[in-house]
């Protein structure tokens, strides 16, 4: 059982990406805990029934089957400390150790709550009430089991074997609530935030003669590198880790038109092209949400699509610019997300 644990781990490795869903709302708590809580099922039986035929029926053991499960941590120091301590408890106090009557009386609900103590107690039932452990001694009138069962502080009856069935499914279900529970209530110990990867020397060698003509044109804009810097430093004292340069779009008399279609033609249109968008301007500003209004049909997700560089044929007019500077689609890709309403899920296509 203390080596299965080991297997939890790796589900606290995962707790920093299900916070950072769970804050943004992205599904309810129980969303997440409750496929661990049933996947893990048939897994779980697998492993014990392996654990049986190798190491069970090998010993001689009278023959019958038992399961046991346990828990969870925000942090792997103080759950693996944590976890340390509730096995040595449960060792303690679930009889094997230390028998029933050697308890103190002022401890025994130790005992009680053990589930490890429900395990055992329907695992030696199960065994030393069995056919290969009912002789009767000499000078006994009790079978070599039921002795073996008191000489331990164990319960006698046929009927513990079910409590103890019981039990443990009583405490998994318990166990798995107060899991869902704890990922509900708790936060992370520690705050989630970005890291700035630093340069290794190596990279910083080969740059010195890219930074030596950088600094050139760093002096010739002296000015833009300083609002920059006051920028920057704003953005420290908010507590943002990785840097970022906040950026504005203009468009001036877009104007967006698609050759005439053929059809059209033969009902007698002149025309050569379609214009869907007609003379178009406007800007977006940073950190301000901007809601584009208008009927359907208007040419809204037309205007986007077209800002954001999706539109592969037609022909587009007017002048489009990122903070001042023309527009590139290269270096605009790799600094923008477009998200669309879509029904198709492209495997080349990562935000919507």
């Amino acid at each position: 059982m203390k080596r299965n644990s080991f297997v939890y781990i790796f589900k606290l490795l995962q707790l920093p990406v299900f916070y950072k869903q769970r804050d943004l709302l992205f599904y309810p708590t129980w969303a997440y805990a409750l496929p661990t809580w049933i996947l893990k099922i048939p897994i779980t039986i697998i492993e014990v029934a392996v654990w049986v035929f190798i190491t069970y029926y090998t010993m001689g053991f009278d023959p019958n089957v038992e399961r046991l499960l346990a828990a969870v941590g925000r942090n792997l120091t103080v759950s693996s400390t944590m976890a340390s301590f509730v096995f040595l408890m449960l060792f303690t106090n679930c009889g094997f150790v230390l028998s029933r009557e050697n308890m103190k009386k002022w401890f025994i609900w130790g005992y009680w709550i053990s589930p490890m103590m429900y395990g055992e107690k329907a695992m030696a039932v199960n065994e030393f009430l069995g056919k290969s452990w009912s002789r009767v001694l000499p000078f006994s009138t009790e079978p070599l089991g039921v002795v073996v069962l008191k000489s331990r502080g164990f319960f006698t009856e046929a009927y513990w074997y079910w409590i103890g069935v019981g039990a443990l499914i009583g405490f998994t279900v318990v166990c798995n609530f107060a899991y869902t529970a704890a990922l509900t209530c708790l936060d992370p110990l520690e705050k989630l935030q970005g890291v700035r990867l630093e340069e290794s020397p190596g990279n910083k060698e080969n740059d010195k003669a890219k930074r030596a003509l950088e600094l050139l044109s760093q002096v010739n804009h002296q000015n833009e590198a300083e609002a920059t810097t006051i920028g920057a430093s704003q953005n420290k004292k908010r507590g943002m880790i990785l840097p970022f340069e906040q950026n504005f779009i203009t468009f001036d008399e877009i104007t967006y038109s698609i050759n005439m279609l053929q059809e059209m033609k033969d009902q007698g249109i002149r025309e050569d092209k379609i214009v869907l968008l007609r003379g178009v301007s406007g800007a977006f500003k940073p950190s301000v949400l901007t809601a584009l209004m208008g009927v359907t049909g208007a040419g809204k997700t037309t205007l986007m699509d077209v800002l954001a560089g999706r539109k592969t044929g037609g022909y587009i007019e007017g002048n489009i610019t990122i903070s001042g500077y023309p527009k590139r689609q290269e270096t605009f890709a790799r600094i923008s997300g477009y998200c669309e309403q879509n029904d198709i899920h492209s495997p080349l296509v990562t935000v919507y």
